[in-house]
C-alpha cells in the first residue's frame, strides 16, 4: 500500500466527536496519522468515531490508532490530563487542532458576565492552554503543527454575536503570536470557516435558515461549506512547511462581498 502523508505522526483534535472536529478527525485518520480524539461530554458519539477510525485502519493491518479521551479543555487540569494521556499512549503529538468552540446569538444589551466568559473560555482560552501544553512536547521533537479553527466571525462584525466574534478575533491574534514564539520549530495557522452545513442536523430555527439562505445567495460559489472543505484547509497546514502566522478564510467567497 502506498504511504500516506501523515503516516507515523499523531493528531489531538479538541472537540472532535461531532461536526467540524470529526470531519478533521477523519481527515487525519485517512491520512495515516493516530489521532487523539478530545471531547467534554458527547462520550458516545467520540467513542463511535473511535471504533470508525479503527475499523478503518484494521484492513491496513495498523495498530491502535485513535482514544478518546475526556476533557474540558478550558480547565487547566484537565488540558495537562489530556496531553499526559496523549504522550503516556502514543508517546508524542505532532498536530494540534484546536476546534473546541461554542456559538450562540445574544442581543448585545442583553449580554450577561456569564454569557461572556462562558465563550472566551471556551474559544480563547482553551486554544492558549492546549497550545501551551503542546509547545514543549513539539519543541523536544524538534517540529508540530498548531492549526487553530478561528471562524468568518473573527473577520466580520455580527452584532448578535459580539462575545462570539470577539473570543475568535482573539483566536486570530493568538495564532499570529504563537506563529512567532514558537518559531522555528513549531508552525501556527488558523483555519476560518464560513457557513457550514451537515448533513442530517435537525431543521434550524428560523432565523438561522433566512441566515443561510442569504449566506448562499451572497456567497460567490453559491453554497454553504463542508466539514469535508475545512479539513482540507486543516491538511494543507498540518503538511505545510513553508507557511506560518497565516488564516485560511474558508467561506466560499464570502468575505469579499
Amino acid at each position: 500500500m502506498a504511504a500516506r502523508t501523515l503516516e507515523g505522526q499523531v493528531a489531538l483534535v479538541t472537540g472532535a466527536a461531532k461536526r467540524l472536529g470529526r470531519s478533521i478527525a477523519l481527515r487525519l485518520a485517512a491520512e495515516g496519522a493516530a489521532v487523539v480524539v478530545n471531547y467534554a461530554s458527547s462520550k458516545a458519539e467520540a467513542e463511535a468515531l473511535v471504533r470508525e477510525i479503527e475499523a478503518a485502519e484494521k484492513t491496513r493491518g495498523a495498530g491502535k490508532r485513535a482514544i478518546a479521551v475526556k476533557a474540558d479543555v478550558s480547565k487547566r487540569a484537565e488540558v495537562e490530563r489530556l496531553f499526559a494521556a496523549t504522550e503516556r499512549e502514543f508517546g508524542r503529538l505532532d498536530i494540534l487542532v484546536n476546534n473546541a468552540g461554542i456559538f450562540f446569538p445574544v442581543r448585545f444589551e442583553e449580554l450577561t458576565d456569564d454569557q461572556w466568559d462562558r465563550i472566551l473560555n471556551t474559544n480563547l482560552r482553551s486554544h492558549f492552554l492546549c497550545a501551551q501544553a503542546a509547545a514543549p512536547i513539539m519543541k523536544r521533537q524538534g517540529r508540530g503543527r498548531i492549526i487553530n479553527i478561528s471562524s468568518l466571525g473573527g473577520l466580520l462584525p455580527w452584532p448578535s454575536y459580539t462575545h462570539y466574534c470577539v473570543s475568535k478575533a482573539g483566536v486570530i491574534m493568538l495564532t499570529r503570536c504563537l506563529a512567532r514564539a514558537l518559531a522555528p520549530e513549531i508552525l501556527v495557522n488558523s483555519v476560518a470557516p464560513g457557513t457550514i452545513h451537515f448533513p442530517g442536523e435537525p431543521a434550524a430555527d428560523p432565523l438561522h435558515e433566512v441566515h443561510t439562505q442569504q449566506y448562499v445567495q451572497r456567497v460567490p460559489l453559491h453554497r454553504t461549506g463542508t466539514g469535508e472543505d475545512v479539513a482540507g484547509a486543516v491538511m494543507y497546514l498540518a503538511t505545510a512547511e513553508f507557511v506560518t502566522g497565516q488564516v485560511i478564510v474558508v467561506d466560499g467567497g464570502r468575505s469579499l462581498v
